[in-house]
């Protein structure tokens, strides 16, 4: 028996889909060296591939949320066409270090929270951060994979950061807007942190509830918030672990923030009611207008509150046209079929880009998710089918050496099989998805389906 003959379907009983089928966690923290790789790497790549998901270290009840499993990291080093090794790690924290019997990890803790980061992952300011939202400090890993501390940049950061920051590729800086529900009640912060990784720059953002601020998006001139309704509902905030309701009377709006303004300046826009995790790149046009390419689902949290994808939810993929001098919104539908995850160059953050990747498919990974690669000039899209019960996660695009262009390179992610109850780190060929796999890495055990990760190379973060 499979993964894929006992993975639940949305809706099946009083399942906990986020505790089941292709999401069961996976218990060792393994090392494994020389892994098998079919057909050839591009020896160019030689760096980490990063993910982070939840993980539950200890028995969990059937409540159990997806969002607030043990964070842990998968990582795959990649050297001059070598798959070298493949580690798993429990992000520490205080709940991991009593589980252990063992003293609790350095760092200072601000608002006690008893979980490692378990959203996303990446390489900054020559360091590897393991990251989360709604306040928690974020924590510094080794080149492999093992905890150093809490890490609140430098003794810079005043409270909260994000699971989302975003890097401008212009100043080399990072920019975050922070939430913490249990701490935060009335207020969101804009956080700034240069290149040295220590804070520069922060802003509190008052909102009249406590959204749930997942993401932000970033362009030259603004940072942008999303004040979306799906809010705290103080009727279950002190018994329910994850308290965050589907709040339709809420509204539904965006901020633009002049990067260097304060909150008064803020120009806020009322967009159509729904909600969005992700983003996929925001920027300014001539005539003063502002782009933002996102996933949008109709609503979220409203009947499944274990997860996102009990309700048979799927965000579209769609394109906000916001007019700052008329405080309008325009939207456009890119994609109405399913689309999550998106991604593209990062060297065009925040600047006009033509192309953007997804995860596509139903909200059932046992139906298969493939890789779909969008063009937004010609409205073309490229979709690369993985095969029945094998669902990719979040495709980073990785550049090829040297090249301008701006598909030229590869999108590396996972690939869960439910069909084996295996998994695989993918190379592809971003320009030419009829190629094939460039590269396929098997990984010496299942990855549960998580959440954010990144490549990191070894020119951002050394290996000694």
């Amino acid at each position: 028996m499979t993964i894929l003959d006992q993975h639940p379907k949305p809706g099946d009983g009083d399942v906990n889909l986020y505790l089941s089928g292709a999401y069961i966690p996976v218990q060792e923290e393994v090392t494994a060296y020389d892994l098998p790789v079919t057909g050839e790497l591009p020896p160019e790549l030689c760096g980490r591939y990063l993910r982070n998901g939840p993980n539950p270290a200890a028995e969990v009840g059937a409540d159990h949320h997806w969002f607030l499993g043990d964070g842990m990291v998968h990582g795959v080093r990649l050297n001059h066409g070598r798959a070298e090794w493949y580690r798993n790690r429990y992000v520490g924290s205080s709940a991991m270090s009593r589980l252990r019997g063992e003293p609790d990890i350095a760092g200072p803790n601000w608002n006690n929270s008893t979980t490692g980061p378990n959203t996303n992952v990446g390489g900054f300011a020559g360091t590897t951060w393991a990251m989360v939202e709604a306040g928690g400090v974020p924590v510094e890993l080794t080149y492999e994979l093992d905890t150093v501390a809490r890490n609140d940049f430098y003794g810079t950061l005043p409270g909260a950061f994000t699971a989302h920051p975003k890097a401008d590729p212009k100043t080399g800086e990072m920019h975050a807007v922070a939430y913490a529900w249990g701490e935060w009640m009335d207020h969101v912060q804009y956080v700034v942190v240069g290149k040295d990784g220590t804070v520069r720059h922060t802003v509190d953002i008052a909102l009249p509830g406590m959204s749930m601020v997942h993401d932000m998006s970033l362009t030259e001139r603004f940072a942008i918030i999303y004040d979306q309704p799906v809010v705290v509902d103080l009727n279950i905030a002190f018994t329910s672990p994850f308290p965050f309701r589907w709040t339709p009377e809420y509204g539904n709006r965006v901020g633009l923030l002049p990067r260097n303004g304060e909150a008064g300046d803020i120009i806020w826009i009322d967009v159509p009611l729904g909600y969005s995790f992700h983003p996929m790149n925001a920027y300014d046009q001539a005539d003063g207008s502002v782009i933002i390419d996102l996933c949008v689902y109709d609503r979220i949290f409203d009947t499944d509150v274990h997860g996102p994808l009990g309700e048979g939810a799927q965000a579209r993929l769609e394109r906000w046209v916001l007019n700052p001098a008329t405080r309008t919104a325009s939207t456009t539908i890119i994609d109405a079929r399913g689309n999550e995850f998106p991604r593209h160059r990062g060297s065009l953050t925040s600047l006009p880009y033509r192309y953007g990747y997804c995860v596509a498919g139903s909200h059932d990974p046992a139906d298969g998710w493939p890789t779909v690669k969008h063009d937004l000039k010609t409205g073309e899209r490229s979709v690369f089918d993985h095969g029945p019960g094998r669902a990719t996660g979040e495709a980073v695009f990785v550049p090829r050496q040297g090249s301008t262009i701006e598909d030229d390179g590869f999108l590396l992610s996972i690939v869960h099989d439910l069909n084996t109850d295996g998994a695989e780190l993918v190379v592809l060929d971003a320009q030419d998805f009829g190629r094939g796999y460039v590269a396929q890495v098997t990984l010496p055990q299942r990855v549960p389906i998580g959440f954010h990760g990144n490549w990191v190379s070894d020119r951002s973060v050394s290996p000694v």
